[in-house]
């Protein structure tokens, strides 16, 4: 059958009249053939298709994307871009610095520097010397709200952290950023341990790093309460106190473990600025931050608001904090003899010392008093004492008035002219030549080589005896010996003796014109208040180690021996008794004890001295200036007030003692000297020696 279709007739032709409708087929004519055809687009006709939309332009397309939404997803776009990059970043700069560490394998918390427990006889703690200014003491041996006011101020979240506080940080940086200033930093209790066992202070980012990484070494190798108790025992509180033990010592005067809530609170809100914060030099500031502590305590539930409240500091009351006594020079003194007695000191130990504590607050107590009396009239500030037993067992030592103004010691390290107190050394080398206390001497003026003693008096009796001449500290006499026996006899004679002072040998010394210190002078004496045995002032008995109590060191009783004969101590006992009977040292006293000493007044009285002892105790005392200047003092007042209320205590409760030798007397001695006829500066000739000792020792 044959088909015939028109064009208008195929799929998608148009009407029979006109134009076929787009999307339509045209309607065949009858009798016209189909031919089929392929479906065309609706728009065939490029005058029915619909335009194409124009394009946005930059301005329209840049309104579209602030929306909210595209606002969000660019952010989180590129905030995510900038984290990838920021971790690459600060992997490469952990990487770059941590390669600069040793490999954590070397790892280890170093050792902490030794400390010297330093107690008196009877066990009372006198110092903590060492670095650190302190022992250790463990976490568990603490009161639970010690490290509780730590942890409350430093480091909330210290039980939960890794080491690293992200928290803390963020919210040290917005402190920082609100306040404009750095307020607090963002460092957690780990990483301040890190920084004190291992790093320098310095501020800079490979610190910071470094810091961090030994941070988490630190937490993945030790317990929360191991990490605690190292910090307590390292860190600083100001006042050259390194740990928590050295701090309570230093500012309440006890151990770490009977410390109260509020001195715990002090202590922890010192950390913030050690300097600043301390107790002894601001101790408003410290009792304000304490309250801060306390309140933080209480908002972490550690204590009561009741207890918090109980256990702030009055705003109108000052911290009672420790002072420094005097028995800070003793422990200055023995720390400075550790390295002779062990070497190097590596572990912790206690020093046993021969400090009775009572005498020693006493000794400190009475030269206090008598500085802050008498100082403002005589024109002196300072003032020394040592006591010892007739052994040289020290038993107490004061080396200045004020040891938190001034460390430096008067009775150990200060060399001072001793006076008349040097002469005993020069009428004992005398005895020793063969001269009695009875023998007669000249009192009058003489002059040798350019030299001329004058007697402090201005006033010359003319002959007298030995015990005369030194009971009354006439110059002339005591010249007049040191020339006739040499000036280095005697100094052989006070070496011999204890002192170690080197000294040079010329007539003046007779008059006390070498220095020495009062610890050595005073050991000097001893021989005669012991029968003549020589001394070594010695002031530790036993070391020990503080962990097992192995004896490092044990005083022996080994000494110089006999370094006076019996005799010759039984003339200087009644020459040195005379003294203080009638001379220059009448004012000394002792409750019926026998005792025996010298006076000594250095030129223009820059130095009082007065060394005395019963057959128990020497003590020797010193007053004056550190800078040497004059004063109205002598030996035979304030020095002599001193000691006589010193030994009054010391003497308490002992048995009367008399003192070693004998002498008698080949006649008495008048009650007064210089109430005899008196010379009165007679004209000065130069005479040879043959002549001095002609006139001396011509009636002997």
């Amino acid at each position: 059958m044959d088909f015939n279709i028109s064009p208008d007739d195929r799929v998608g032709g148009g009407p029979s009249r006109g134009k076929a409708a787009p999307g339509r087929p045209k309607k065949p004519k009858k009798g016209e053939r189909l031919e089929p055809q392929l479906a065309m687009s609706p728009y065939a006709d490029e005058d029915e298709k619909p335009r194409r939309k124009p394009k946005r332009t930059r301005k329209e397309r840049r309104r579209r994307g602030f929306s909210l939404g595209g606002i969000f997803i660019t952010l989180v776009h590129w905030g995510f871009v900038a984290s990838i990059w920021g971790g690459v970043v600060v992997a490469g700069i952990v990487v770059y610095y941590a390669a600069q560490m040793p490999g954590a394998e070397s790892w280890a918390v170093p050792e902490r520097p030794a400390n010297i427990r330093i107690v008196s006889a009877d066990g009372q703690l006198i110092s903590n010397r060492g670095q650190m200014g302190g022992e250790a003491v463990s976490y568990r041996e603490l009161p639970h709200y010690v490290p509780a006011a730590v942890l409350s101020i430093e480091d909330k979240r210290f039980m939960s952290h890794f080491g690293v506080d992200p928290i803390g940080i963020v919210a040290a940086a917005l402190d920082n950023l609100n306040e404009g200033r750095v307020a607090r930093g963002g460092s957690t209790i780990t990483q301040q341990l890190a920084k004190n066992l291992f790093l320098t202070p310095d501020q800079t980012l490979g610190r910071k790093v470094q810091e961090a990484l030994l941070a988490l070494w630190l937490e993945q190798n030790y317990s929360k309460e191991q990490i605690l108790e190292l910090y307590l025992n390292r860190v600083y509180f100001g006042a050259g106190a390194y740990g928590i033990e050295a701090a309570a010592q230093r500012y309440f005067g006890k151990s770490a473990r009977n410390l109260a809530l509020g001195e715990a609170a002090i202590l922890a809100g010192v950390l913030q600025a050690p300097s600043r914060l301390a107790p002894t030099s601001n101790p408003e500031g410290a009792a304000a931050r304490a309250r801060v502590v306390l309140n933080e305590m209480a908002a972490e539930g550690y204590i009561s608001r009741e207890e918090a409240q109980a256990a702030a500091i009055d705003p109108d009351r000052r911290i009672r904090t420790r002072v420094a006594g005097a028995e800070y020079y003793v422990a200055d003194w023995v720390e400075s003899l550790m390295t002779a007695y062990l070497g190097e000191v590596k572990e912790d130990v206690i020093v046993s010392t021969t400090i009775d504590w009572d005498l020693q607050k006493h000794a400190e107590f009475v030269v206090r008093e008598m500085v802050a009396k008498e100082g403002s009239n005589r024109g002196f500030t300072q003032g020394a004492l040592v006591a010892m037993e007739v052994d040289g067992t020290v038993r107490a030592l004061v080396g200045g008035t004020d040891y938190a103004q001034s460390q430096f010691n008067r009775a150990v390290t200060s060399r001072r002219q001793p006076g008349s107190a040097f002469k005993p050394f020069v009428y004992l080398a005398a005895m020793e030549k063969g001269y009695t206390p009875d023998t007669i001497a000249e009192d009058a003026p003489f002059t040798y080589e350019g030299w001329s003693p004058e007697n402090a008096s201005r006033r010359y009796v003319g002959p007298v005896t030995l015990r005369d001449g030194l009971a009354y500290s006439m110059n002339t006499i005591a010249g007049r010996l040191a020339i006739d026996v040499t000036p280095q006899v005697v100094i052989d004679t006070a070496q011999r003796l204890g002192i170690s002072t080197p000294m040079l040998a010329v007539p003046s010394i007779a008059l006390g014109t070498s220095e020495v210190s009062l610890l050595e002078l005073t050991a000097a004496y001893a021989p005669f208040a012991n029968g003549g045995n020589g001394v070594i002032a010695n002031v530790i008995t036993r070391i020990q180690a503080a962990d097992d109590g192995e004896i490092l060191y044990e005083a022996s009783q080994a000494g110089p021996g006999q370094v006076i004969s019996s005799e010759v101590v039984g003339e200087m006992n009644d020459m040195m008794v005379t003294a203080l009977e009638v001379g220059t040292g009448k004012g000394a006293s002792l409750n019926g004890w026998p005792i025996a000493g010298k006076t000594g007044t250095s030129q223009n009285a820059r130095d009082a001295v007065f060394v005395g002892y019963s057959a128990r105790m020497v003590t020797g005392v010193w007053l004056g200036n550190d800078d040497n200047s004059a004063t109205t003092l002598s030996g035979g007042n304030v020095p002599v007030d001193i000691w006589s209320q010193f030994m009054t205590k010391a003497h308490e409760g002992m048995t009367v003692a008399e003192l070693p030798g004998s002498y008698t007397r080949m006649a008495e001695m008048p009650q007064d000297i210089y109430q005899q006829p008196v010379q009165q500066q007679p004209v000065r000739e130069t005479r040879t020696i043959v002549d001095l000792i002609g006139d001396l020792f011509g009636g002997r």
